[in-house]
């Protein structure tokens, strides 16, 4: 049987998401200053075939266009991010009136359309300008995080109700501080754990910001999260898995909630502790109106020797030869089922939104046509675990497809193709998928 949305409810929020450097373009045009982005992808070797975002989607110049898009296929909701250098070039200080302009057309035009705008204030682009004074791992970040969150509140908060503080924590910070594989691409465990600390406080000082300037507003913050399950029963498996449990899902939701950092399992994140000062464990926590939520698959671990501080290890779909998508993750759609249950389990939880989920596929256009049959099996198996969790309790409030427009997907580059419409790279022509189709329909 079909699902249709108001098995829902009507209350429920539907929408698709989207990010700044992925889809802006424009890159250095009307005086935004670099981001971390801008200059990490220009060099060698770091991005697949040494693509860059320089213009993406050039959403910046035809974002009329695409918000027309999105309204005819019936989306009522749009999240995207603001990108902090074009409103503050140098991170702070001096403002760039063109950036603000920006937003203020997106933002009108969306509301204009009938479309919602939900803001992401931080989606992986920090300005180069406060990367040079150490960005994340400098704990000043966190006042110039505030400084432009409140500005962001101040112009556009009259328009604007729904705001989310930061994307993905646990991905920014491990695979941009620690691995070193996206910007800035610092490497160590002490860079890691003292941007993941600077995070977590910005991220409850950015709820509070908000709140203290916006009554009425709506905040959340967003978490990537994979259902974890151990390669075998053997007990160096299960506790293995917990070990990948606590990175991938717990340490950044647990100290926003008042548990503090789950550090059990693995001793050597105690070390967090030298970035802790007085006080900090009040101002890590922050009582959200909602969670975002971001699930694509599940990841298996199983016990490894030789991996530094953990002794795990991901067991690859590839290795484990089940059904892959672009991005090499395993297609398992009951995963969003498990993460929403496994959110719902902590108590005072706020409602949850699952605010990015989706698949990528190696799409073609054939005759004008894109057929992605294996996205709208996806995205329609998804929504029954959405729903199923529904149904069983959880209190699950919304939807966003991953993603609007075929992007630049960071180190990937354009190979890997998420979009419910799909983009011609070379002269930037949009073409609705039969996913894209699907959504419109079913939005009807």
């Amino acid at each position: 049987m079909l699902l249709t949305k108001d098995a829902f409810g009507k209350d429920f929020v539907w929408g698709v998401s989207t990010a700044a450097y992925q889809i802006e373009g424009a890159h250095d045009a009307h005086g935004k200053g670099p981001s971390i982005w801008d200059v990490f992808v220009q060099k060698r070797n770091r991005i697949f075939k040494n693509q860059h975002g320089n213009e993406a989607c050039d959403f910046y110049n035809r974002y009329v266009e695409d918000l027309y898009l999105m309204k005819g296929m019936h989306i009522p909701n749009y999240r995207f991010s603001l990108s902090w250098s074009r409103i503050f070039p140098e991170g702070i200080g001096q403002i760039n009136q063109s950036g603000i302009d920006f937003y203020d057309r997106l933002i009108d035009l969306s509301l204009e359309l009938g479309i919602t705008p939900w803001v992401t204030l931080y989606h992986w682009d920090l300005p180069h300008a406060l990367e040079k004074k150490g960005g994340w791992v400098n704990r000043d970040v966190k006042e110039w995080f505030s400084e432009f969150i409140s500005k962001c509140v101040v112009l556009y908060g009259d328009r604007v109700k729904n705001w989310m503080v930061l994307n993905e924590p646990t991905v920014f910070t491990a695979a941009g501080y620690f691995f070193g594989v996206h910007a800035p691409e610092r490497k160590g465990l002490g860079n890691f754990l003292a941007a993941t600390h600077h995070a977590a406080l910005a991220q409850a000082q950015g709820g509070r910001i908000i709140k203290s300037l916006q009554r009425d507003s709506q905040v959340g913050t967003t978490f990537s999260c994979s259902h974890v399950e151990p390669y075998t029963s053997k007990e160096r498996d299960i506790i293995a898995a917990k070990k990948a449990d606590v990175l991938l899902n717990r340490f950044f939701i647990e100290p926003l909630l008042g548990m503090g950092y789950p550090t059990q399992e693995i001793k050597i994140l105690n070390r967090i502790e030298k970035y802790i000062k007085p006080n900090d464990e009040n101002e890590l926590q922050f009582n959200m109106d909602f969670i975002g939520v971001q699930n694509y698959t599940r990841e298996i671990i199983r016990y490894a020797m030789f991996v530094p501080y953990l002794q795990a290890k991901i067991v690859s779909a590839k290795e484990r030869k089940v059904e892959m998508t672009e991005m090499n993750w395993e297609v398992y759609p009951a995963s969003i089922y498990y993460v929403l249950k496994k959110f719902s389990s902590y108590q005072n939880i706020p409602p949850l939104i699952v605010t990015e989920n989706g698949a990528a596929f190696p799409d073609q256009i054939e005759n004008g046509l894109v057929d992605d049959p294996e996205r709208t099996s996806y995205l329609q198996q998804a929504l029954k675990q959405v729903h199923r969790a529904q149904q069983e309790g959880v209190n699950v409030k919304g939807y966003f497809v991953w993603t609007f427009l075929d992007n630049f997907e960071w180190a990937e580059g354009y190979r890997p193709r998420f979009g419910l419409v799909y983009v011609n790279f070379r002269n930037q022509e949009r073409t609705i998928k039969s996913s894209g189709h699907w959504y419109t329909s079913f939005l009807k």
